[in-house]
């Protein structure tokens, strides 16, 4: 099965072709180096002839609120009208568990333009909603610095590896389209600001994390769940103490959401 992943060069992108193609299938890896731009129309469709699935992991190079909208809305509104001129049967899109409940956020008021797309288009879709990666937990602290030190509210928090992100991801692109939202999160719960406090300090990153109600996660007010899956959620198998040992949490990833071209 030939599946396009747009973004196929970023972190959740390059681990998802080489999933796929472990797999038998014809993964193609389209992003802007490649002469694939889902913003300008760019190459798509080229990339796009005979494909039977398109992945969407890209993200917003800009997160400023008016630049970060844009972008998801001209990138969605290219890849639904190509893949629908192309006859692609499956749109699946890489999105954030907790998006409807996070719109005072510029970034995630745009996931959520970019989701009401994908609903309202002809070409059958999967919308999978991942919980934070491990992998940015240290940019969870970088965005939420007040004062010199890190301000974050001690709510609930499943957060889940980037190889079981693209693994999940994987599994949904390869079967039939849902035509609603996947959840996928990680296999244990922790509270926000204890888990950023424990990244840090393997990290030998010397700055306090308090404890604040009042935070803000990415420009967002929060409760204690917004963050955590729903009881369908499908589990990733990697547990936090085991990802430490790898070389992923070696380099301090600084990026806090999504996946980037």
């Amino acid at each position: 099965m030939k599946i396009v992943v747009i973004g196929g060069t970023g972190l959740i992108g390059s681990k998802l072709v080489n999933k796929l193609r472990e797999h038998g299938h014809e993964a193609i890896a389209a992003s802007p180096n490649s002469g694939v731009n889902s913003v300008t129309g760019e190459g798509l469709a080229e990339v796009l002839k005979g494909a039977s699935v398109a992945v969407d992991v890209t993200n917003s190079p800009s997160w400023e609120d008016a630049a970060v909208l844009k972008f998801f809305e001209t990138s969605t509104r290219n890849l639904l009208k190509y893949e629908a001129a192309a006859g692609v049967g499956h749109h699946v899109a890489l999105s954030v568990v907790g998006t409807d409940r996070l719109s005072e956020s510029g970034f995630f008021r745009a996931k959520i333009a970019q989701e009401k797309l994908i609903k309202g288009s002809p070409v059958p879709y999967s919308i999978v909603r991942a919980t934070q990666f491990f992998e940015f937990l240290k940019g969870l602290a970088d965005i939420s610095m007040v004062g010199g030190k890190v301000h974050l509210p001690p709510v609930l928090f499943q957060p889940m590896a980037a190889d079981d992100v693209a693994s999940g991801v994987g599994r949904v692109a390869a079967g039939p389209p849902v035509n609603g939202i996947v959840e996928i999160g990680g296999p244990e719960q922790f509270r926000l600001d204890e888990l950023v406090r424990r990244r840090l300090a393997t990290l030998k990153d010397p700055r306090e994390v308090i404890a604040d109600p009042n935070a803000l996660y990415s420009g967002a007010k929060i409760s204690e769940r917004t963050l955590v899956p729903g009881k369908n959620a499908r589990l990733g198998e990697t547990r936090f103490e085991s990802w430490l040992t790898q070389p992923a949490a070696q380099i301090p990833s600084a990026h806090p959401q999504a996946d980037a071209a």
